[in-house]
Protein backbone atom coordinates (compact mmCIF):
# COMPACT_ATOMS: atom_id res chain seq x y z
CA UNK A 1 0.00 0.00 0.00
CA UNK A 2 3.03 2.38 0.16
CA UNK A 3 4.93 3.92 -2.82
CA UNK A 4 7.92 6.54 -1.88
CA UNK A 5 7.70 9.33 -3.97
CA UNK A 6 10.04 12.45 -3.63
CA UNK A 7 8.09 15.90 -3.63
CA UNK A 8 10.34 19.58 -3.41
CA UNK A 9 13.41 17.89 -1.80
CA UNK A 10 11.03 15.97 0.89
CA UNK A 11 10.25 11.93 1.08
CA UNK A 12 6.44 11.82 1.03
CA UNK A 13 4.56 8.59 0.99
CA UNK A 14 1.64 7.64 -1.47
CA UNK A 15 -0.72 5.47 0.12
CA UNK A 16 -4.23 4.70 -0.72
CA UNK A 17 -5.61 6.52 1.58
CA UNK A 18 -3.65 9.91 0.43
CA UNK A 19 0.35 11.04 1.18
CA UNK A 20 2.23 10.36 4.36
CA UNK A 21 5.60 11.52 6.11
CA UNK A 22 8.13 9.16 7.43
CA UNK A 23 7.34 9.27 10.59
CA UNK A 24 3.42 8.66 10.00
CA UNK A 25 4.35 5.53 8.38
CA UNK A 26 7.06 4.70 10.82
CA UNK A 27 3.57 5.02 13.67
CA UNK A 28 1.57 3.01 11.43
CA UNK A 29 4.12 -0.02 11.42
CA UNK A 30 4.46 0.49 15.34
CA UNK A 31 1.05 0.63 15.61
CA UNK A 32 0.50 -2.75 13.74
CA UNK A 33 2.93 -3.95 16.10
CA UNK A 34 1.52 -2.76 19.09
CA UNK A 35 -1.38 -4.43 17.83
CA UNK A 36 0.38 -8.13 17.37
CA UNK A 37 1.68 -7.64 20.82
CA UNK A 38 -1.46 -7.25 22.85
CA UNK A 39 -2.78 -10.48 20.85
CA UNK A 40 0.31 -12.28 21.71
CA UNK A 41 0.51 -10.92 25.32
CA UNK A 42 -3.29 -10.48 26.16
CA UNK A 43 -2.48 -7.15 27.41
CA UNK A 44 -1.31 -3.33 26.58
CA UNK A 45 2.21 -3.01 26.84
CA UNK A 46 3.54 -0.33 29.66
CA UNK A 47 5.86 0.93 27.95
CA UNK A 48 8.59 -0.14 25.38
CA UNK A 49 12.20 0.60 24.24
CA UNK A 50 12.67 0.92 20.27
CA UNK A 51 15.95 0.21 18.73
CA UNK A 52 17.52 2.51 16.11
CA UNK A 53 20.63 2.57 14.10
CA UNK A 54 23.72 4.44 16.02
CA UNK A 55 24.22 6.54 13.20
CA UNK A 56 20.62 8.46 13.94
CA UNK A 57 21.06 11.58 14.85
CA UNK A 58 19.08 13.58 17.05
CA UNK A 59 16.43 14.61 14.59
CA UNK A 60 16.16 11.18 13.21
CA UNK A 61 15.63 9.59 16.93
CA UNK A 62 12.61 12.21 17.86
CA UNK A 63 11.14 11.46 14.81
CA UNK A 64 11.04 7.80 15.63
CA UNK A 65 10.58 8.53 19.32
CA UNK A 66 7.61 10.59 17.96
CA UNK A 67 6.35 7.83 15.75
CA UNK A 68 5.96 5.63 18.92
CA UNK A 69 3.70 8.22 20.81
CA UNK A 70 1.97 8.75 17.48
CA UNK A 71 0.80 4.84 17.50
CA UNK A 72 -0.05 4.76 21.30
CA UNK A 73 2.97 3.54 22.88
CA UNK A 74 4.45 4.51 25.81
CA UNK A 75 8.74 4.92 25.00
CA UNK A 76 10.72 4.58 27.66
CA UNK A 77 13.94 4.96 26.05
CA UNK A 78 15.66 4.52 22.55
CA UNK A 79 18.65 2.05 22.24
CA UNK A 80 21.25 2.05 19.86
CA UNK A 81 21.42 -0.90 17.84
CA UNK A 82 24.74 -2.39 19.28
CA UNK A 83 23.58 -1.52 22.58
CA UNK A 84 20.60 -3.74 22.32
CA UNK A 85 22.46 -6.71 20.94
CA UNK A 86 25.03 -6.72 23.65
CA UNK A 87 22.06 -6.32 26.04
CA UNK A 88 20.23 -9.65 24.05
CA UNK A 89 23.67 -11.37 24.14
CA UNK A 90 23.81 -11.30 27.73
CA UNK A 91 26.28 -8.93 28.80
CA UNK A 92 25.68 -8.15 32.28
CA UNK A 93 25.98 -7.11 35.64
CA UNK A 94 28.85 -10.28 35.62
CA UNK A 95 30.91 -8.46 33.45
CA UNK A 96 32.60 -5.15 34.11
CA UNK A 97 35.15 -2.89 31.58
CA UNK A 98 34.55 -1.30 28.28
CA UNK A 99 33.25 -3.28 25.66
CA UNK A 100 33.64 -2.78 21.33
CA UNK A 101 30.02 -3.75 20.12
CA UNK A 102 29.26 -3.75 16.38
CA UNK A 103 26.32 -4.33 14.57
CA UNK A 104 27.09 -5.25 10.44
CA UNK A 105 23.69 -5.62 9.26
CA UNK A 106 23.17 -5.40 5.18
CA UNK A 107 23.54 -2.29 4.62
CA UNK A 108 25.41 -0.80 7.49
CA UNK A 109 27.80 -1.20 10.30
CA UNK A 110 27.25 0.23 13.72
CA UNK A 111 29.35 0.26 16.32
CA UNK A 112 28.93 0.92 20.17
CA UNK A 113 31.69 1.47 22.86
CA UNK A 114 30.06 1.20 26.45
CA UNK A 115 31.57 0.69 29.61
CA UNK A 116 29.93 -1.51 32.41
CA UNK A 117 30.44 -1.29 36.21
CA UNK A 118 28.04 -2.27 39.06
CA UNK A 119 25.97 -3.94 36.45
CA UNK A 120 25.00 -0.51 34.98
CA UNK A 121 25.92 0.13 30.99
CA UNK A 122 27.43 3.83 30.42
CA UNK A 123 27.36 4.66 26.47
CA UNK A 124 30.67 5.64 25.62
CA UNK A 125 30.33 6.84 22.20
CA UNK A 126 28.18 5.15 18.81
CA UNK A 127 28.89 5.25 15.21
CA UNK A 128 27.85 4.25 11.66
CA UNK A 129 28.52 3.49 8.29
CA UNK A 130 25.62 3.58 5.91
CA UNK A 131 27.90 2.32 2.97
CA UNK A 132 29.84 -0.33 4.26
CA UNK A 133 27.22 -3.34 5.42
CA UNK A 134 27.15 -6.76 4.10
CA UNK A 135 25.73 -5.24 0.67
CA UNK A 136 28.51 -3.59 0.12
CA UNK A 137 30.82 -6.56 0.42
CA UNK A 138 28.76 -8.24 -2.24
CA UNK A 139 28.49 -5.47 -4.37
CA UNK A 140 32.45 -5.75 -4.18
CA UNK A 141 33.10 -9.21 -4.69
CA UNK A 142 30.15 -8.68 -7.74
CA UNK A 143 32.50 -5.94 -9.47
CA UNK A 144 35.81 -7.81 -8.74
CA UNK A 145 34.12 -10.51 -10.50
CA UNK A 146 33.03 -8.84 -13.78
CA UNK A 147 36.63 -7.27 -14.12
CA UNK A 148 38.12 -10.72 -13.93
CA UNK A 149 35.96 -12.23 -16.19
CA UNK A 150 36.09 -9.55 -18.88
CA UNK A 151 40.02 -9.55 -18.22
CA UNK A 152 39.67 -13.75 -18.89
CA UNK A 153 37.37 -13.44 -21.49
CA UNK A 154 36.71 -10.01 -22.78
CA UNK A 155 33.47 -10.00 -22.22
CA UNK A 156 31.57 -7.18 -19.91
CA UNK A 157 28.97 -8.94 -17.77
CA UNK A 158 27.81 -5.81 -16.72
CA UNK A 159 24.99 -4.82 -18.70
CA UNK A 160 23.56 -8.54 -18.35
CA UNK A 161 20.39 -8.84 -15.92
CA UNK A 162 20.57 -12.15 -15.68
CA UNK A 163 24.12 -12.75 -15.37
CA UNK A 164 24.05 -10.17 -12.69
CA UNK A 165 21.50 -11.97 -10.34
CA UNK A 166 23.69 -14.97 -11.01
CA UNK A 167 26.72 -13.19 -9.96
CA UNK A 168 25.26 -11.95 -7.40
CA UNK A 169 23.75 -15.25 -5.34
CA UNK A 170 27.24 -16.52 -5.58
CA UNK A 171 28.87 -13.42 -4.46
CA UNK A 172 26.46 -13.75 -1.28
CA UNK A 173 27.15 -17.58 -1.13
CA UNK A 174 30.84 -17.00 -1.10
CA UNK A 175 30.56 -14.39 1.24
CA UNK A 176 28.34 -16.64 3.69
CA UNK A 177 30.99 -19.30 3.02
CA UNK A 178 34.12 -16.83 3.72
CA UNK A 179 32.66 -16.33 7.22
CA UNK A 180 33.56 -19.83 8.39
CA UNK A 181 36.21 -20.61 5.88
CA UNK A 182 39.68 -19.18 5.02
CA UNK A 183 39.19 -19.77 0.89
CA UNK A 184 36.25 -20.84 -1.22
CA UNK A 185 35.34 -21.66 -4.84
CA UNK A 186 33.17 -19.28 -6.97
Amino acid sequence: PYKFVAKTGNIQINTRSGIKDPVQVSADILQYLRTVAVEAMGEEPTGVVITVPAYFDDAQRQATKHAGELAGLNVLRLLNEPTAAAIAYGLDSKNEGTFLIYDLGGGTLDVSILRLAKGVFEVLSVSGDTSLGGDDFDNAIINWMIEDFKSESGVDLSQDTMALQRLKEEAEKAKIELSSSSQTDI
